[in-house]
């Protein structure tokens, strides 16, 4: 199942627990998980194996990740303890030469052309300007798709990141 998000979701962290769980957004994504938050969560109401948070490959895509990170750390933690929540990796570009090769960062970028030599470079701005096939094959086919497990090495740690990252102080960041 895909649960579209419109932009950014409401910064959890800034916000009272009220307004966090009055949010259109933020409610949505709780009915849709099933678990349930805070004393009500119950895993066994888990829908869904794997929560693939789905970005675009840039600032704004990783703040939004950071904003659904924090919501998770915050409101449903069990779940990146348990190995549920995921992060899609979408291609930055399409380099195409004969056959169509998907690159990751600017580094990867640079060694393959170096190895392939002059080719049709292109940059995803986004995930809406790929193709559905394009896609697809990078991010969504479980067979072909590039994704990173969330995991919590340091809960003290993640917790001061997640506070300085999304809390008031500016500065801080």
């Amino acid at each position: 199942a895909i649960l579209p998000l419109r932009g950014k979701i409401l910064n959890v962290e800034k916000s009272s627990p009220s307004k966090t769980l009055s949010s259109e957004e933020i409610a949505n994504m709780i009915t849709a998980i099933g678990t349930g938050v805070g004393e009500q969560f119950d895993i066994a109401r888990l829908r869904y194996g794997k929560i693939i948070i789905m970005c675009d490959a840039d600032v704004d895509g990783e703040h939004i990740k950071t904003l659904l990170l924090t919501f998770f750390f915050r409101l449903m933690p069990q779940l990146i303890e348990n190995g549920n929540i995921y992060a899609a990796m979408p291609p930055l570009f399409r380099v195409r030469k004969k056959i169509d090769y998907y690159v990751y960062s600017e580094k990867e970028l640079k060694r393959l052309t170096e190895r392939i030599g002059l080719a049709n470079v292109t940059r995803f701005k986004g995930l809406g300007e790929m193709s559905l096939e394009q896609l697809w094959d990078t991010t969504m086919n479980p067979k072909t798709r590039k994704i990173k497990k969330i995991f919590i090495e340091d809960a003290i740690e993640a917790d001061k990141v997640f506070s300085m990252l999304m809390g008031d102080d500016v500065q801080a960041r």
